[in-house]
């Protein structure tokens, strides 16, 4: 099989000019997977509705807590234990908003800035990608 270097060109180059993590195409039995590691910020999403094949999209205004790793996520500090937010509650900058663990390692996800919590997007024990919203505060 011969790799056609300028499909991939192509590829990385759509990465950059639309600002996109991972592309992926395929065609037959090719498959190719172009991708970028960017650094996880907490960002503050406009509110916009999209509408794609009929079904709409909507994000949240906010600032979203994204996870800095893959891991799994904690919402308390140990099973039966209280959780460190839910909806509704107001925290403060620094505060612990949630554990990812990997390797045993426990990391906490801590808020960027003073807010109220508008959602909390994971559930306690569930496997988590990098980058993934964890939660939203206003």
């Amino acid at each position: 099989m011969k790799i056609n270097k300028k499909l991939i060109k192509e590829l990385v180059d759509n990465l950059e000019e639309f600002k996109l993590t991972e592309l992926e195409y395929s065609e037959k039995d090719i498959k190719i997977k172009v991708s970028r590691q960017t650094e996880v910020s907490q960002n503050i999403s406009p509110g916009i509705t999209i509408e794609k094949n009929n079904k709409k999209i909507e994000t949240i205004i906010g600032t979203e807590i994204k996870s800095p790793i893959i891991g799994t996520a904690y919402l308390a500090p140990e099973p039966g234990t209280k959780k460190f937010v839910e909806t509704g509650k107001k925290i403060k900058k620094g505060d612990t908003v949630m554990i990812v663990e990997a390797m045993k390692t426990m990391n906490h996800v801590p808020s960027p800035k003073d807010g109220v919590v508008k959602s909390v997007n994971v559930e306690d024990g569930q496997p988590v990608e990098y980058g993934q919203t964890l939660v939203v505060i206003d």
